[in-house]
């Protein structure tokens, strides 16, 4: 039951992406991000990441809770969730896109734009992820990386600290798919 919770909210926070036999989803989906900077690097994993992956209409949602990253320190998550990201405020990060010029058909490894909006932190933005889709064994496997720049989703950083957290982030990830069953 608990594990249905989330799969709920997201269904209903994504009201028009029924879900029908050409869907799939991945309930532990992996989103790993990477701060350089010359002090320290920061680096945090999040292996509770919900998706759901259309085939027929080619589109894909994804919801994550912003807590649920692993990091190397303590401070690291409490500064992460209480300074920057405030999760108390903004729990969650969610992704709606579309893949653009998805072969469902072939069996090869694709490599496609999936063009949709991604919410952080209250801040909607819409981008492109260049995206590697496998299908494997009917499942599909999708994974890549994009950077996000963290102006863009007004996450404060104060002064004296600026030069330990760099502007620019990396974020990978990768969801294996199974189909949806009710």
């Amino acid at each position: 039951m608990n594990k249905l919770l989330p799969l709920f909210f997201l269904l209903i926070s994504f009201a028009d992406f029924n879900v029908n036999q050409n869907q799939f989803i991945a309930r532990q989906g992996q989103v790993s991000f990477f701060s350089y900077t010359s002090v320290e690097n920061i680096e945090a994993k999040n292996n509770q990441v919900l998706s759901i992956l259309d085939i027929e209409k080619q589109e894909i949602a994804i919801s994550m809770l912003m807590r649920a990253f692993v990091f190397k320190k303590d401070l690291m998550y409490e500064h992460f969730n209480e300074s920057y990201i405030e999760s108390d405020i903004y729990p969650k990060a969610n992704f709606i896109g579309k893949i653009i010029a998805f072969d469902a058909s072939t069996k090869d490894t694709q490599t496609k734009i999936i063009r949709g909006k991604l919410s952080i932190h209250g801040i909607t933005k819409e981008i492109d992820i260049k995206t590697t889709i496998e299908k494997v064994d009917g499942n599909y496997i999708l994974s890549g990386n994009f950077n996000v720049l963290v102006k863009d989703f007004e996450i404060k950083i104060p002064p004296i600290l600026s030069s330990n957290i760099a502007k620019t982030i990396s974020i990978q990830f990768r969801f294996q798919y199974q189909p949806y069953e009710d």
